[in-house]
């Protein structure tokens, strides 16, 4: 079981299905971050991608067609061509990504995979060569047990339909979801 702390603490038994946001650097402004010390760690994280999902401040450069592909193809390439791990469910929103996965390799490194090459591929795109385009830490929660994988791949799926986007997470393009009509 592997366990580290930057901001947050990170325990990730090996093996076990994790369910993991990352965010645009800036996405969420400073005025407004961290979340209220009175929350526990479950709601601090709700409230914090309850933020998120308004995009009303800070980059959202994910909602460029160009760059969400990225994401999206450099997670199925991190799954089926790098067997880091296997894919459950994702979605890329306007600022941030949620994914449940199992990881074959130490988080960090897919993280550090897939971070990495959508960042320096976005930057290249938006003419920001050598910036920072992901928020350097990320938040993690292993999967205790059926009843809660079946919660977060909910949670991740009907992610845009909470923040207004469509009507059924089958219309969201950018999500394990979608279904092209």
């Amino acid at each position: 079981m592997a366990f580290y702390r930057r901001r947050l603490p990170h325990l990730q038994p090996a093996g076990e299905p994790l369910f993991i946001t990352w965010r645009l650097c800036g996405s969420l402004p400073h005025h407004r971050f961290p979340p209220p010390n009175s929350l526990s760690a479950g709601k601090a994280f709700v409230w914090m991608d309850r933020q998120l999902d308004s995009a009303s401040s800070g980059p959202t450069w994910l909602l460029r067609e160009e760059i969400a592909r990225i994401v999206v193809d450099a997670l199925h390439h991190g799954a089926e061509n790098l067997h880091y791990y296997d894919l459950h469910a994702f979605v890329v929103m306007a600022n941030h990504v949620h994914v449940l996965l199992t990881p074959h390799v130490e988080p960090v490194k897919l993280l550090q995979s897939v971070k990495g090459f959508t960042a320096r591929q976005a930057n290249r795109i938006l003419g920001r060569a050598g910036e920072t385009f992901w928020q350097a830490e990320s938040y993690d929660h292993f999967v205790r047990n059926t009843a809660e994988w079946d919660r977060i791949r909910r949670y991740i799926e009907e992610n845009p339909v909470r923040a207004g986007l469509v009507r059924s997470p089958q219309e969201y393009r950018w999500s394990s979801a979608h279904r092209p009509t």
